[in-house]
């Protein structure tokens, strides 16, 4: 088909079109002519029929010159336009074929979907414009790409690699794609085939991208010898309504009580009515919990809310039970995990009021305390659940361990044996005058009656932060360390004199901010068994699993029923980023066989870019249009 291309503004246009008209109008302006009386007409015919030319409303004599000038002056205006061919005609004998099997190519405007079509068009490309001895590679891509088949001249292994590619969930970025393409373009010698010949440096290669657009190239990446050819995907009237986010949490002071919050869009110009179903899936049974209908306007987004009541853990589902032409955002998962309690362990060589704060009913509903002496430091029991991080919290009173163990920990009149902490010389009554009410730990915590005999000034590490400050210098200090938090206390509960008779250093714990204090610690230190109750990742996305007891291994269940099997990391952590698939992850830490499960996790889709499935025009890049 003919393509043209502007590259005139409009006065430049117009100052060209009026060229035309302005030649025309000279050939109607009247000559000036002085009267001479002459003695015969009969030699001045030609001069006779110049007036009749230079009458306006006379037609013009033909003119050579005139049809001459006009046509100089279209072809000017021909060139202007840089007329040029397009067609789906091939040029070259190097192609790279990029496929979008992201979540969006499962869309059904296209039967049966569009990654299908896209393959049907890539087919036809193979089968009748690559000639005998074109070479040719496959890469699919979502926001990662995969090379099908590297460059081969054997059509039919590039149509039975065609055939393979599967859909994906994951989103779409063509960033990795175009890398791979660009540095497979040109490959060298091979030593698996003598035959093969080094690649010219500048050889050319044509870029075909199947997909439905949205796509843009890094800013800083040159397509070089690239051709790009987009093959787009998708219908016009295509639409869809999308569930964007699902969230269920416990109730502020009502912890037996779950809020469900949700969030549709509906990516169409017309209004939709949506009945939305709420799921619960009780030991393999589904059971519907609520429903409602709601209206979401064209383009726009509309909030869901559910109240439930006498729940506190399960694996919610949410349907949007109208159909559209991508169902994978049409259902959501959200789970709600048991809190296993957090293993606490406090280290001290008797201390009733410390005891006696770690024993509220409070505490006992979010950890497991556990107590022993100093002289357990340096046993062998210990240092091997403190290295194996079996332990969530460690509490020292009055003491330290030889090195810290994988775990958060609190200090009180210690400080963490690493050079990056120091204890300045002590001091007699420091007086409290700052304290930071902002922070989780001092949540409610008022130290400002708190009486103090002796007191030691912290020096923390990088990054650290002052939660109570002194006429001396710094009391309650909390600093990083590898994915943990080291709080220190800068005086002890009670002292010893130097005959070895104990006193009360300070009155704190005779106030009501002293439990305070110690239920925070455990709340926000004592982390439970996952990074979030509410466990709920992207494709993709890589998740941090914390086991609820001290294995060397977990089982994942993926959705599809296939098992991974994860050895134990640093601070008793299992990475996963099989994520690939949209649905609920069950975590066995007793292996595959087991029945119990002890941990679910959640994948959805929440893309707002994917689920608008509307044709979206190829963003124009730095490298070029494509």
């Amino acid at each position: 088909m003919n393509v043209f291309f502007n590259m005139l503004t409009g006065w430049q246009w117009g100052l060209l079109a009026a060229i035309p008209f302005a030649i025309v109008a000279l050939y109607f302006l009247k000559l000036r002519r002085e009267p001479v009386p002459v003695s015969s007409t009969y030699l001045w015919r030609r001069s006779i029929e110049d007036l009749h030319v230079n009458s306006l409303w006379q037609k013009l004599r033909q003119s050579l010159l005139l049809y001459l000038q006009l046509l100089l002056i279209g072809l000017l205006i021909l060139a202007c336009l840089r007329p040029s061919w397009q067609s789906q005609q091939l040029l070259g004998n190097r192609f790279i074929f990029l496929l979008d099997n992201s979540a969006s190519m499962s869309a059904t405007d296209e039967l049966p979907t569009r990654l299908e079509m896209a393959k049907k068009r890539a087919e036809d490309t193979i089968r009748n414009q690559l000639k005998p001895g074109d070479t040719a590679m496959i890469i699919s891509f979502s926001d990662s790409a995969r090379v099908e088949q590297p460059f081969t001249t054997d059509h039919l292994l590039l149509l039975k690699k065609l055939a393979a590619v599967q859909p994906t969930q994951r989103p779409t970025d063509l960033t990795e794609a175009l890398r791979a393409a660009a540095g497979l373009a040109n490959p060298g010698r091979t030593a698996a085939d003598t035959r093969d010949r080094p690649a010219a440096d500048a050889q050319p290669a044509e870029l075909l991208i199947f997909s439905d657009g949205g796509l843009a190239a890094p800013p800083d990446f040159s397509m070089g010898n690239l051709r790009p050819v987009y093959i787009p995907s998708g219908k016009s009237e295509a639409e869809n309504v999308a569930i964007q986010a699902f969230q269920v949490t416990p109730r502020p002071k009502q912890p037996d009580q779950l809020d469900v919050f949700a969030r549709l869009a509906n990516h169409a110009n017309q209004e939709r009515t949506l009945r939305v179903a709420l799921h619960l899936d009780e030991n393999g049974e589904d059971r519907l919990l609520d429903f409602q209908e709601v209206t979401v306007a064209a383009n726009e987004g509309r909030s869901v809310e559910f109240q439930l009541q006498q729940l506190t853990e399960g694996v919610f589902r949410l349907v949007v039970e109208d159909s559209d032409h991508l169902a994978l955002d049409n259902v959501a998962h959200c789970v709600v995990n048991a809190a296993h309690p957090a293993e606490v362990l406090l280290v001290t060589p008797g201390n009733e009021y410390l005891q006696l704060a770690l024993n509220t009913a409070d505490i006992r509903q979010h950890a497991k305390i556990s107590v022993t002496a100093p002289d357990a430091l340096i046993g062998e029991t210990y240092q091997k659940a403190a290295d194996q991080g079996n332990y969530d919290l460690v509490i020292y009173d009055h003491c330290a361990p030889p090195q810290l163990p994988q775990a958060d920990t609190l200090f009180l009149g210690r400080v963490p044996p690493t050079k990056e902490w120091a204890a300045l010389p002590a001091q007699a009554t420091p007086q409290i005058i700052d304290v930071d009410r902002s922070h989780p730990l001092m949540y409610l915590v008022e130290m400002s009656d708190v009486l103090i005999a002796e007191g030691t000034p912290i020096k923390g590490p990088p990054g650290h932060e002052v939660l109570v400050d002194s006429d001396i210098g710094p009391l309650f200090v909390i600093g990083p360390r590898e994915g943990f938090r080291d709080v220190v206390v800068g005086f002890e509960l009670a002292g010893k004199s130097e005959q070895g008779e104990s006193y009360r250093n300070t009155d704190w714990p005779w106030k009501l901010s002293f439990p305070l204090f110690f239920k925070n610690i455990v709340e926000q230190l004592g982390r439970p068994s996952v990074d979030s109750l509410w466990a709920n990742v992207r494709p993709g996305q890589e998740i941090s699993l914390r086991a609820t007891a001290p294995v060397e291994e977990i089982d994942v269940e993926c959705p599809n029923g296939e098992h991974v099997k994860i050895a134990r990391g640093l601070e008793n952590r299992f990475l996963f980023g099989k994520t690939h698939q949209l649905g609920v992850y069950r975590v066995r830490e007793g292996g595959a066989a087991a029945e119990q499960v002890d941990q679910r996790f959640a994948v959805n889709l929440f893309n707002a870019v994917e689920s608008d499935i509307r044709p979206r025009p190829v963003v124009e890049t730095a490298y070029d249009k494509i």
